[in-house]
């Protein structure tokens, strides 16, 4: 394959993840636009919230067990043929439960482009497998730096509604999906293609570990980024604002990884970001004016390797488990924000009604749901800290392949 297809293929990856992460974005940018217009209360809006996170890990598990059959291609074009689905259906929504169905569809699409573009990025860029992840998932925060700009201007600059802010990702899935169906796709030289052996490498206790800390590190980047608005919307500086300044720091950060990665090692990466991640968070909980700026930033220089280095450390460490198991460490994570998320809605409606009954009232009430929920949220990258201390201590023998990952049984 010449160096222009492959740089085609990456850019068509990259702005397929680009819309991937304006749905993210926007929908966390119109959620009380949603919650108004359909009389939904955080705990409906959390379970809608949900069913995107839902979707992914379904796409996950469909497009890593086919990988090997069907190719990458054909995942994107599944995935442009949902989203397409997904955001016209959102546009013309009704209800609740139209909203649930479109959001599942929206989170299926998103799943399928993961499960497609991290294996196949793995293979492009097979001699630099974690800094060339990192490098594509620039483009997850990268696109919310987008979309949330693009909800700033369209909705408070502009005065547009919530469907024209859907609307518009209509026009970078058109753009990845023209690319997907014009361009030739590489064979699989560099991956485990065996989808047999794939399975059977998922019995290692090594990734059935890295699998619990996934479901850790995806609610402790997602859970505060998508509930925002909710959080710190009464707190006196504008949470698209704040949302568009994380994101942006994240994809500078994830740009720059390799020398991150080289001098750290992935588990050392991964242990700094869960203690600088903890901090962060916790400091949200309690900051107002300025320092909820200073607080992002920490938040943003702790979880922007989360991801792209997990993953990494998977098609690393664990090669055996070839494309499938790239696909269930993806949607293990965004099984677990599906999941919690209507917990995070809960948390907010209940810290709400202790703030009311506290004596607060309107932006105070809140600002004090938001910020109590912040805290908890915090508990998250806390717990990280124990898994990847130990993961820390190990490196050593899985550098020098002491700990080969082979699988409880055969």
């Amino acid at each position: 394959m010449t160096e222009v297809h492959r740089s085609r293929i990456f850019t068509a990856s990259c702005v397929a993840l680009i819309v991937t992460a304006m749905t993210f974005a926007i929908r966390a940018g119109i959620l009380s636009q949603l919650g108004e217009d359909f009389a939904l209360n955080n705990t409906e809006l959390g379970w809608i919230n949900g069913m995107a996170f839902l979707g992914f890990p379904f796409a996950m598990m469909f497009g890593g067990l086919i990988y090997n059959h069907v190719g990458p291609k054909k995942l994107l074009a599944i995935a442009f043929l949902c989203h397409a689905i997904g955001l016209v259906m959102t546009m013309t929504a009704t209800g609740f439960w139209t909203l649930i169905l479109s959001s599942f569809f929206i989170g299926f699409a998103n799943g399928s482009v993961e499960a497609a573009c991290n294996p196949l990025i793995a293979e492009l860029y097979h001699d630099k497998k974690t800094i060339m992840l990192n490098k594509f998932h620039v483009w997850f925060p990268g696109g919310i730096v987008i979309g949330s700009l693009t909800s700033l201007l369209m909705g408070d600059v502009m005065g547009l509604g919530w469907q024209w802010q859907i609307g518009i990702m209509l026009i970078p899935t058109a753009i990845y999906g023209y690319l997907v169906f014009v361009e030739a796709f590489p064979a699989l030289d560099h991956t485990e293609t065996s989808t047999l052996n794939n399975v059977k490498a998922l019995l290692s206790p090594l990734f059935i570990f890295m699998m619990f800390c996934m479901t850790v590190t995806a609610i402790s980047e997602f859970g505060p980024q998508q509930w925002i608005e909710k959080t710190l919307g009464s707190s006196g500086v504008h949470p698209m604002v704040i949302l568009a300044m994380v994101t942006g720091l994240m994809a500078v950060g994830r740009y720059f990884a390799g020398p991150v990665v080289e001098a750290l090692n992935p588990a050392g990466v991964l242990l700094a970001s869960a203690v600088v991640a903890t901090i962060g968070v916790y400091t949200m909980s309690f900051a107002s004016g300025a320092m909820i700026y200073v607080a992002a930033i920490l938040f943003a220089l702790g979880v922007m390797y989360f991801w792209p280095t997990m993953i990494g450390f998977v098609s690393e460490y664990l090669p055996k488990t070839g494309a499938l198991g790239m696909s269930l460490m993806g949607g293990a994570g965004m099984f677990s924000v599906s999941m919690w998320n209507p917990v995070i809605g809960g948390w907010l409606d209940s810290a709400k009604e202790d703030a009311i009954g506290a004596g607060l009232v309107g932006p105070e009430a809140e600002l004090a749901a938001g910020l109590a929920t912040l805290e908890s949220m915090a508990l998250f990258p806390a717990a990280l800290i124990v898994a990847f201390t130990f993961l820390f201590i190990i490196r050593k023998k899985l550098v020098r392949g002491e700990i080969n990952a082979e699988p409880l049984a055969d």
